[in-house]
Order: C-alpha cells, then sequence, then structure tokens
C-alpha cells in the first residue's frame, strides 16, 4: 500500500499536476493539504476520470482539505478534532479497508507568542489527545499532512537562523515528540536518509534551488503499520515544475493489502 502526503497551495492552480503525479506515483491513498476551494467548487470529476475517488473538506480562500483514494468504499469519515470546535477545515479522516487514515493542516502559527502560535498549540494538544483515542480503535493507523513543525535541527537547512522561529521553536517540537510518545512513528526517519532532504522550500530567494528549506510534511504510522513500512521518501520533482506548490510530496510504502 501506497500512501502519501502533498500541500498543493491551491488545487485549483495545481490541479493538472495533481493528475499527472497521481498517474506517475499511484498512491492508493493521497492526503492533500490547503485545497483553498469551497466543496461545491472541488474537482471531484476531474479526479475521478483520473481514477480517484475523492473526499474534501475546504472553505474559500484558505485551509482545505482533501483525501484521494482508489477504493471508493471509505467508511468512518470525521472533519474535525471532537471536543475542539473550529471554523477552519484543517482535519480531514476516514478508514480504508482496515488502515485509518487522518489527514492534517497542522496551523502554521505565525509568530511566536502571537494569538495564531498559541491556538497552534491548543490545536496540537486536542490533536494529541483524539490521536491517542484513534490508537486505541485502528491498530492500523496513519496520521499524514503539513504539520508545520521541523521536528530536529537535521530537518532545517539553517538551525541557528531559524532557532527559536516559528515551525522550530521548543513548544511545536516538544508537541510533535507528545504525538510520537503515543506510539507513531516518523516513518521517514525509519530509514537512513541522505543529508539535507526537506520537502518546503519558500518561493524567495531561490529557496529551492539553493536547497534552504525545511521538512514540515510528516508520514507517522502506529506501531503495527511502522513494522510495515518498507520506504519513506520525499519527491522533489514536482517542486521543480512550472507554478509549482512550496511544498513536495513525501511518499511511504507499506506491506500490507
Amino acid at each position: 500500500m501506497r500512501i502519501a502526503t502533498w500541500n498543493v497551495n491551491s488545487l485549483r492552480v495545481r490541479l493538472p499536476q495533481v493528475v499527472a503525479w497521481l498517474a506517475e506515483a499511484g498512491p492508493d491513498l493521497l492526503g492533500v493539504q490547503e485545497t483553498k476551494l469551497q466543496d461545491a467548487d472541488f474537482p471531484a470529476a476531474e479526479l475521478a476520470e483520473a481514477g480517484y475517488h475523492a473526499l474534501y473538506s475546504g472553505q474559500k480562500t484558505y485551509n482545505g482539505v482533501a483525501v484521494l483514494s482508489r477504493d471508493p468504499g471509505l467508511t468512518g469519515v470525521a472533519t474535525e478534532i471532537p471536543g475542539f470546535p473550529d471554523e477552519q477545515r484543517r482535519v480531514l479522516a476516514a478508514t480504508a479497508g482496515q488502515v485509518r487514515f487522518i489527514n492534517l493542516y497542522v496551523p502554521n502559527g505565525a509568530a511566536v507568542d502571537s494569538d495564531k502560535y498559541r491556538y497552534k498549540l491548543a490545536w496540537l494538544e486536542a490533536l494529541g489527545e483524539w490521536l491517542e483515542e484513534e490508537l486505541a480503535r485502528h491498530p492500523r493507523l496513519v496520521v499524514v499532512g503539513d504539520f508545520n513543525i521541523a521536528p530536529e535541527d537535521r530537518d532545517v537547512h539553517d538551525p541557528a537562523a531559524w532557532a527559536g522561529e516559528v515551525l522550530v521553536s521548543e513548544p511545536e517540537r516538544a508537541a510533535f515528540r507528545r504525538l510520537t510518545a503515543l506510539g507513531l512513528v516518523d516513518c521517514f526517519r525509519r530509514f537512513d536518509q541522505p543529508e539535507a532532504v526537506f520537502s518546503w522550500w519558500d518561493y524567495r530567494a531561490a529557496a529551492f534551488r539553493r536547497n534552504n528549506g525545511l521538512r514540515i510534511d510528516h508520514i507517522l504510522a502506529s506501531q503495527e503499520l511502522a513494522a510495515a513500512c518498507s520506504a519513506c521518501t520525499v519527491d522533489r520533482t514536482p517542486r521543480g515544475w512550472e507554478r509549482p506548490s512550496d511544498h513536495a510530496p513525501v511518499i511511504a510504502d507499506f506491506d500490507v493489502a
């Protein structure tokens, strides 16, 4: 089973790229973030032509998440963190066979000590409580998305320059560690990886060409699924396409039906 995540930074703009990438990479499940579309405008028909059933939860201009699946028989759909009222469309979960799939667009946080930063930390705390419950119910759980957290200094192109900033601050990293302490495994770090592998690069200052990026897009799996993970990589290719998203897809392969 191939599972992937990709912040497309506007599905309206990036739809041709998504369709092309689906044909090439062939994931069974893809979590999409920042669709930036109201549900009425979601291109479900075009994605169906590409061979994918779509679930989506969107809003105008901002946020928005989708799950694309080869299998149309998704069940147990959830669109928010229980007990955490939030108008922003950042969560979409569904069950595919025996795999529980949770797709997240974690708040960015804007700046340390801002209201948006405090919202992010509260959001992550509520997320952890929910995922603990989900893990108890679903031995095969995978959580994907744009977490807007670079967990370690090796996930940052210049740790000194980013020290204490949003995306790398200690409270954010501590929140990420709490998720892994639940029993979720960062699939990318299960394997020996080259140095300086990132999933996001700013559009400015030739950041992609210079590889000045951060690894903030993740695939976390329960212990049972992580044991079946045979590979996890970042596909940099779409980031080099014309009018790309500022994020690259992350892919994990699991030796399960």
